[in-house]
């Protein structure tokens, strides 16, 4: 049977004089792998059946950057990328393919690694205060700033000793940094006393002080203040010109939550880039909140829906069992309890460690009208109040309530801070420095604390420990993925879903293979138990986290070699200092890493490898299945679905830089995920009403003893279905027995498979309906000959 969901009535829009977007294929851009790189993968791109590429920054860069998030001014195109020259070729040849074109742009930060690669940052340094780009950069000027006033830049060794400074032309040199000079100020042999001249003060890299705001805690990424006027116009004239020149249809905006009012800033932007360009934000949901619905955007890069797609496909018995044999191993629960006492402690560490200086300047701003306000109570209530949030950011309209609501619970939890914490909410009441500075420096903190620290501190089902992710609650029910759905075709028709990016932990793959362990707890149970027994890890935590990543990226087809070795080895270096328990990225335990490297090569080796490789090839036939059936819903299922370069072939990719590793454009075009790819785009195409503004989703539900592994829906306009997707979950305990016995009543009418050209119509078996895991439906005109299954 199936339930109309009913969406907005409003009638597709043509965006940008082109086509409505039908699906995105993102390429990381490096120095190796340009424009013209790109343009030779053009027709395999094309041959998906995207509608636009989707590129990473494509402005200059400092020197060697392989990804260009760390663009320095003047803003303009790369010249190592090709320049404006190669863009237009690509231009050209993306039109002549078909291919829109959209671009990440980043206005939160730019790069100041070296300073001198900076002409704003180096003249910042020079002139302090003084200086015509002092406003452009968030910086501290305050007496009580810690460094006298002065920018503080923490580059030196945690003892402070100042003697390997020198100065040679004009400079301040400290090792391999090099730091302008004011003028005049360089007529001193001695380089104390020529830095006690500058406008800036080298620090201890563990003060807990530094002179301006960062991309959370990288000093590399100076952060901009683009509610100055001048800061958005010379920071985005660049853009407006590719505007003006109709060399791109659309934009992604970079971490829009660490701006000062990303509200503002995306309403000036949409106006200048006008209606007709996609609009996209890459933007971290909670599980428990909505994309601001004032936001003139088409939505966020799709992490929410990442989400919601890969916890329908974990399995809630399992995550039981998981819960268990997880306590057992490594003596931590790991469940929806100690997740949110573990976040919320994490955060209260992060904001003192890592965020003092931020966390100053929060306090300050909120005392700035009440200087009689005691201090260190408002450093404790805003501590409280960003630890129990649970969002980036609280300063969104549609989140008013959820801020004043966690600001009256702790108030009831702390009575003594409840006066504070009322003054809090007035100092947040309106957009002011107040309002601001207790948004980025959340933002920020909960970043640090969970997708970069508590993610690689627990182990319970690590597909789940994912950027926008919820391991507290990992599964999803058929009734609330529709309903979800539902909603977003209703909100956000044009809203990204991601599967893979070039930020998330592990790939597509990866993630659907660790989820099947849902399915076989007790055959991963003791898989785990014979491994610690022949093979003890050197921690119990980290190897339980490791193995399960190792069973994601394990090859099915051939054997494990050194490369996938180094891969594991790098993989797991970053992620035990990024959990930060027994190594980490300042402190290196050298020895508990050469221990976790010799564990992975005892792993991937002799019985261990044999018993591992038994497992994943008793799984492999469901990750396969279902790995299609997450890539059918992610192009299908509402909103613009999103290739990461090279997933149209298995992706075994771990974090970065795991993941932006170079593509071999040269594989086979007939893989099973290209050719579904291909199919669904093709039908989309085809339909593309269905799946627009105006849009329906009907959630289709299917009757037998298999029912709950059925993922159906339909896409269609006016309530008559176009597209229908049947998709399998679970499929390591589906019986052929239970298919057979298990039947979907499709939508009135004659439907033909994109995949096996295989006709149907009204009640159908699954056995009938469903060959590899998913079935892709298109409409069969009335006047078309077709024969239905019988």
């Amino acid at each position: 049977m199936t339930e109309h969901v009913p969406t907005s009535d409003s009638s597709p829009r043509h965006v940008g004089g082109r086509r409505e977007p039908l699906a995105t294929y993102r390429i990381q851009l490096t120095p190796d792998f340009g424009f013209r790189d790109v343009i030779a993968v053009l027709p395999a791109i094309a041959g998906l059946g995207v509608s636009h590429l989707y590129l990473s920054p494509i402005g200059r860069a400092m020197a060697g950057s392989t990804h260009g998030y760390d663009w320095v001014p003047p803003p303009q195109v790369s010249d190592d990328l090709g320049g404006i020259t190669g863009f237009r070729e690509l231009r050209a040849a993306a039109t002549e393919a078909g291919l829109g074109v959209i671009i990440d742009i980043v206005p939160n930060h730019t790069g100041v690694a070296d300073a001198a690669q900076n002409p704003w940052f180096t003249d910042l340094l020079t002139h302090g205060a003084a200086s015509r780009y002092a406003s452009w950069f968030d910086v501290d000027f305050s007496t009580d700033n810690g460094a006298g006033g002065k920018i503080a830049l923490p580059v030196l060794a945690a003892d402070g000793d100042l003697s390997p400074l020198t100065v040679s032309d004009g400079a301040l040199r400290y090792y391999d940094h090099v730091f302008p000079t004011a003028p005049g100020s360089t007529d001193s042999d001695d380089p104390l006393e020529v830095h006690d001249r500058q406008h800036y003060r080298l620090v201890p890299w563990n003060s807990g002080l530094i002179g301006y705001r960062r991309f959370f805690t990288v000093n590399e990424l100076a952060g901009l203040r683009q509610e100055d006027p001048d800061v958005y116009a010379g920071t985005h004239g660049w853009l407006l010109d590719l505007i003006d020149d109709d060399l791109i249809d659309g934009v992604r905006v970079d971490h829009p939550d660490g701006l000062w009012d990303p509200q503002a800033y995306l309403h000036r932007l949409r106006a200048d880039i006008g209606d007709g360009r996609l609009l996209y934000v890459e933007k971290i949901l909670a599980a428990d909140e909505d994309l601001e619905p004032t936001l003139p955007v088409e939505g966020t890069t799709g992490y929410d829906q990442l989400r919601v797609i890969d916890a329908v496909f974990t399995a809630p018995t399992g995550v039981i069992e998981l819960d268990e044999i997880h306590e057992r191993r490594t003596g931590q629960r790991g469940d929806a309890g100690w997740l949110h006492s573990a976040e919320r402690a994490r955060k209260l560490a992060t904001l003192r460690d890592m965020f003092p200086t931020e966390h100053r300047r929060l306090v300050r701003a909120i005392t700035h009208s009440d200087p009689s306000a005691d201090q260190d109570a408002v450093a404790e209530a805003t501590a409280e109040l960003l630890a129990d949030l649970g969002v980036y950011r609280a300063d969104y309209p549609s989140l008013r309530g959820r801020l004043v609501e966690t600001a009256t619970e702790i108030g009831r939890r702390i009575p003594r801070l409840a006066p504070t914490l009322d003054l809090i909410v007035q100092a947040t009441a309106s957009p002011g420095a107040a309002t601001s500075r207790l948004a980025q420096t959340c933002g920020a903190v909960t970043a640090k604390s969970v997708e970069d620290s508590l993610f690689y501190r627990t182990a319970r089902l690590v597909s789940a420990q994912e950027v926008g992710g919820d391991p507290a609650n990992p599964t999803l029910s058929l009734r609330e993925f529709h309903a979800h759905n539902g909603r977003r075709a209703r909100d956000w028709p044009r809203a990204m879903t991601a599967s893979s990016t070039h930020d998330t932990k592990r790939g597509e793959d990866v993630r659907a293979r660790i989820a099947v362990l849902t399915q076989v707890p007790e055959r991963w149970s003791r898989l785990v138990g014979e491994i610690w027994t022949r093979t003890p890890p050197p921690d119990d935590l980290s190897g339980y986290f490791l193995l399960q990543n190792i069973i994601g990226v394990w090859p099915i087809d051939s054997p494990v070699d050194d490369v996938l070795r180094t891969r594991v080895k790098a993989y797991a270096q970053k992620a035990t200092r990024e959990g930060g328990l027994r190594t980490t990225w300042t402190e290196v335990d050298e020895q508990f890493e050469d221990a976790v490297d010799e564990w992975i090569e005892q792993v991937t080796r002799g019985e261990n490898a044999v018993a591992i490789g038994d497992l994943t090839e008793r799984i492999a036939p469901s990750w396969r299945s279902e790995s299609l059936s997450r890539k059918a819903i992610t192009l299908l299922g509402p909103g613009i679905g999103d290739i990461y370069q090279g997933t149209q072939w298995w992706d075994d990719s771990l974090v970065d830089p795991d993941n932006r590793r170079p593509v071999d454009y040269r594989q086979p075009t007939d893989h099973p995920k290209a050719a579904l790819i291909r199919a669904a785009l093709r039908a989309r195409a085809e339909n593309r009403e269905a799946f627009g503004p105006g849009g329906d989703y009907l959630a289709i539900t299917a009757d037998g003893p298999a029912a709950d592994h059925v993922i159906a829906f339909a896409r269609g306009e006016a309530g008559v279905a176009r597209v229908i997707v049947v998709a399998l979950r679970f499929t390591h305990s589906l019986t052929d027995h239970r298919r057979a016995a298990t039947t979907v009543s499709l939508p009135e009418g004659r439907w033909r498979d994109a995949l096996t050209d295989a006709t149907a119509s009204g009640t159908v078996t699954l056995d009938d309906l469903v060959g590899d895991g998913v079935a892709v439906l298109t409409r069969i005109p009335p006047d078309a000959g077709a024969s239905p299954i019988e």
